[in-house]
């Protein structure tokens, strides 16, 4: 099974909290026998959408070709202004290039969601990314991770248990959908 790992943030740092979750959930994956690819957007090189274009950008063309290879997502993002921040909204548009694959878009794929917000608001950006799951023709996975930053982390900078034990269920959630394709 190929799961990806899709980072929405901008964030470079391997120290910062998109990296060290996306780490996390890279390992945990990893851990269950899953073919993992993750996509950090703060490499991915996505231009602003633009579907007048004559020529679709080879960065786009990769990533809608890994976006649908992948049997299960699972989705990484801050909370900005009230929901997912605007250039991973901006790459998820570019997968209107596929609308006319087969099948199209994200068709069947399942999607696990995670936010993090300063403070209790990041239900907010999951209830974004689940608007664009579904109009995406993908499955939110039935369990969301919406994190309060400043409780993610103990006072020596690792992951707080409480979000590794809800990482791993959401890994072994994911990795059990009935949506995710299966090897015959």
């Amino acid at each position: 099974m190929n799961v990806l790992v899709f980072n929405g943030a901008l964030e470079k740092r391997n120290t910062g909290t998109s990296k060290i979750i996306s780490g996390y959930f890279k390992a945990q994956l990893a851990n269950a026998g899953a073919s993992v690819t993750e996509f950090n957007l703060a490499d991915a090189d996505i231009p602003f959408f633009d579907l007048s274009l004559t020529d679709i950008p080879q960065a786009v063309k990769s990533m809608v070709s890994i976006f649908t290879e992948a049997d299960a997502h699972i989705w990484l993002t801050p909370l900005y202004h009230g929901g997912m921040t605007g250039i991973m909204k901006n790459c998820l548009d570019w997968l209107e290039v596929n609308s006319k694959g087969n099948p199209p878009y994200l068709t069947n794929k399942t999607v696990g969601l995670v936010c993090w917000a300063g403070g209790g608001h990041a239900m907010q950006g999951i209830n974004a990314m689940d608007a664009v799951v579904k109009s995406l023709r993908a499955w939110t996975l039935p369990y969301t991770v919406p994190v309060v930053r400043d409780d993610l982390f103990t006072t020596e900078g690792d992951l707080q248990t409480i979000y590794k034990e809800r990482f791993n269920l959401m890994s072994r959630l994911l990795l059990e959908s009935p949506h995710v394709a299966r090897p015959s």
